[in-house]
């Protein structure tokens, strides 16, 4: 019996990842590979998709070596975990073409990427791979039958689509690929930006993992804050230096934070430093391992894991082909 796959992706769409990233998706993965000690683990670059916004060679490897060293200096177990460049294995795009001729107009036409576009005034300017930007994503999938998707909500709709063309293929085809489940880890959480808004990188609010100490400093003085004085009680769960922070922080810690705002007689600005202090003395090691890491390491380990995960798309593929008849 094969054992269960867990496939998830990350997007080199940046110079860097944030503490969004960080406690939303990377961190629970790596909880959820320790948890899931049976499992085979998925993990790719999805460079491919990259593509779509990014059309500068240099700009779109570096992207993707960064984002590739923060997950291993963040964790992730390459003795257990297969990361891999779909765009060494042919599967994703042949794949990618046979459901393509299976999907309606309509499918596409409803799905988050475009109607956000439509409503925005600028479907004329999408391009047609962000158009069809679902398709690979099921590909990418369906190509090595994850039994589940590790992401987050505003990925949902893209695994819901996925299950839905395996769906048609098997009833059309033949029993084909197996049909994957969303699966949205309970320790992801969405992080407040600056601003108190989503921590995104277009609303220019995050914090960097790769933030260096003078920035981190300037970042977090930058935190915005209500009008009450220092004697004034605060709520921490209406406060955005302590709805950051909090993540930093050990069970006690928090509790005795907690305590402080509401008792009053603290300052924002004693928050903020104590903010900066948690924060700096993850980040330091973090950086330190990032830039222990070396680009060679890196390309060595994709090579390693294409071959490997090379030969189980080849496989599904000889099998697709046949079933559609592209096999002669």
């Amino acid at each position: 019996m094969m054992k269960k796959r867990i496939l998830t992706w990350l997007k080199p769409t940046g110079e860097q990842l944030h503490l969004g990233n960080l406690f939303g998706a990377i961190r629970p993965f790596v909880e959820l590979t320790k948890q899931e000690k049976e499992a085979d683990f998925f993990l790719f670059l999805a460079n491919m998709h990259g593509l779509t916004v990014i059309h500068d060679a240099t700009t779109l490897r570096n992207y993707s070596l960064t984002i590739l060293k923060l997950y291993k200096a963040l964790g992730v177990d390459t003795s257990r975990v297969y990361i891999y460049n779909p765009a060494d294995i042919p599967g994703h795009a042949q794949l990618n073409w046979v459901l393509t001729c299976l999907t309606i107009m309509g499918t596409m036409e409803r799905m988050h990427s475009y109607k956000d576009a439509l409503a925005k005034g600028k479907a004329g300017e999408v391009s047609v791979g962000t158009f069809c930007y679902p398709i690979l994503m099921a590909s990418d999938i369906l190509l090595y039958d994850a039994n589940l998707v590790p992401v987050g909500k505003d990925q949902k709709q893209h695994v819901e689509y996925a299950r839905d063309i395996a769906g048609k293929f098997n009833r059309q085809f033949g029993e084909t690929f197996v049909l994957p489940e969303p699966f949205i880890p309970e320790g992801s959480a969405t992080i407040i930006g600056l601003d108190g808004r989503k921590m995104s990188k277009s609303y220019n609010n995050y914090i960097g993992l790769l933030d260096d100490e003078k920035t981190l400093l300037k970042k977090v003085k930058q935190i915005s804050t209500d009008m009450k004085t220092v004697e004034e009680p605060k709520n921490p769960d209406e406060n955005h230096v302590y709805n950051i922070v909090k993540f930093f922080l050990t069970p006690e810690e928090d509790v005795a934070l907690r305590e402080k705002f509401l008792a009053g007689g603290y300052s924002y600005k004693e928050a903020k430093d104590y903010a900066f202090e948690k924060m700096w003395a993850y980040l330091k090691p973090l950086q330190e391992r990032y830039y222990s890491i070396s680009d060679a390491e890196i390309i060595d380990l994709l090579e390693k894991n294409a071959k490997v995960v090379g030969a189980l798309a080849e496989q599904k593929m000889r099998e697709v082909y046949k079933k559609v008849g592209l096999a002669l």
